[in-house]
């Protein structure tokens, strides 16, 4: 099969008008071109599934179907549909679906023996029921000493990461978030405002960086961090290439955290941010991706 003879997707969220998404959807569109891949950017605003007698099709503006997806979205059901039409989709909806909830993540990744912060679930509530008893989330407080960290299972940039320093602070939080899914770790001291993202193809560490803020907990960059090139440990390089293989993904960046006595897993990226990491270290994992997506549309066709 010849790569000039392949049509991609791309396909990315409608809604997101930020520069730095545009951005990056070209980024990656230029690294397809690069490879010889045809690659049309749809917006997944522009895609409606649907099904008929039980019968799943497409509607929208495109001319046919392409021959493989890179969904760079986090529209799980969009993404199943098209897999549900024969198409190849990487990352998997499956994937997709598990590495966006930190909750999914982490208990994903139990039974493995991945290293991570000691992390709680908090009991559910519905939308529009409050917690009027906080007696489980003492318990919590108290099982996990302060301070601690609260993550809400659906977030991005470490923006929906905060630092909870005493137990009135943290039932305060916990009233504020309602309903919305969250869990909680303790804080890993050794790590604070530092981190490491490993980016890994298939089986493979592709590029990593250093994260490092000097006024946060958060090493995310757009928490004021500052990226540095990393070269990472045969262990570091180890954790995260399993921690993608368990998930299923086949590109992921992978965030690990300084513990006291070795890397620890703090969450896994499906749809990590490419200009970051290329900026970084000028390595443009997006060639990688296609190099690895072609590679597996030639086995596919061989079996």
């Amino acid at each position: 099969m010849k790569s000039s003879s392949i049509h991609c997707w791309i396909v990315v969220n409608g809604y997101l008008q930020h520069e730095k998404f545009s951005s990056l959807a070209l980024f990656i569109q230029e690294s397809a071109v690069r490879k010889g891949i045809s690659a049309d950017l749809i917006r997944n605003s522009d895609l409606i599934p649907v099904i008929e007698n039980g019968t799943p099709y497409l509607k929208g503006t495109f001319e046919k179907l392409p021959d493989f997806v890179l969904f760079m979205d986090k529209d799980i059901h969009l993404a199943r549909h098209l897999e549900l039409l024969g198409l190849p989709v990487y990352n998997s909806s499956t994937a997709i679906e598990v590495c966006d909830s930190k909750a999914k993540t982490h208990q994903a990744l139990a039974n493995h023996g991945i290293p991570m912060p000691k992390t709680l679930f908090p009991p559910f509530t519905y939308e529009g029921i409050e917690r009027k008893n906080l007696d489980a989330f003492k318990k919590i407080g108290n099982e996990l000493g302060y301070p601690l960290v609260v993550k809400e299972a659906y977030g991005s940039f470490g923006e929906q990461v905060y630092l909870i320093h005493s137990e009135h602070e943290f039932l305060e939080m916990v009233n504020k978030l309602g309903h919305r899914p969250f869990i909680m770790q303790e804080f890993i001291e050794h790590s604070k405002g530092r981190d490491i993202r490993v980016n890994v193809v298939g089986n493979q560490v592709i590029a990593s960086m250093h994260r490092k803020s000097e006024h946060d907990f958060r090493a995310n960059m757009t928490a004021g961090g500052k990226a540095s090139p990393y070269t990472p440990s045969k262990e570091e390089s180890d954790l995260a290439i399993r921690c993608a293989a368990i998930l299923g993904v086949d590109f992921a960046g992978v965030d690990l955290l300084f513990g006291a006595d070795g890397p620890l897993l703090c969450e896994v990226n499906s749809n990590s941010h490419l200009l970051n990491i290329y900026e970084c270290t000028g390595i443009n994992i997006a060639d990688s991706m296609f190099d690895y997506v072609m590679d597996d549309i030639r086995k596919r066709k061989e079996s």
